[in-house]
């Protein structure tokens, strides 16, 4: 197959004192997620559609929670791996476009930083990564603060 199409989902609780961490960028925040790892769920997003686009599972798969070894993980190391393991099955980042649900805080001063940083991560030009955000206008977990989630759809094209 010439190309293949991977689909990321993720979402982390509020309720933690760790730095908020989004698409491998820092933000200002009062409030952390709560997770086994760093709780970056733009990139855990990103690296299960990276996984899955090649038929590789998981981010659970590979980096369980139940493992030490990812206690407090930089999500960055986790995506670069999945990258190389798409690698080996012989694809590479077409594009990837992104998607953050958040009520608050806002993305915007944010997502040229998270496209360099993501780009980074998935060996590609920024100009091959594309994030959005938005809100759920105050409706279910995110609307009423408890959470954040993130979409991410990837084509990943076989390297010849």
């Amino acid at each position: 197959m010439q190309f293949r199409v991977g689909h990321g989902y993720d979402v982390h609780k509020w309720g933690s004192d760790k730095p908020l961490v989004l698409g491998g960028v820092t933000i200002p925040s009062e409030r952390g997620l709560l997770a086994h790892s760093d709780g970056d769920v733009v990139l855990h997003a990103i690296t299960d559609a990276v996984l899955g686009a090649v038929a590789l599972g998981d981010i659970g798969r590979h980096f369980p929670d139940t493992d030490e070894r990812f206690a407090n993980a930089d999500s960055m190391l986790l995506l670069k791996h999945a990258v190389e393991l798409a690698a080996k099955e012989g694809y590479r980042v077409g594009n990837a476009d992104i998607t953050i649900v958040a009520q608050s805080p806002k993305m915007a001063p944010y997502i040229e930083p998270m496209q360099v940083s993501i780009a980074s991560g998935l060996g590609t030009a920024s100009k091959a990564v594309n994030v959005k955000a938005t809100t759920t206008e105050k409706l279910g977990f995110v609307g009423r603060e408890e959470g954040l989630a993130c979409h991410c759809v990837i084509l990943m094209q076989a390297v010849q």
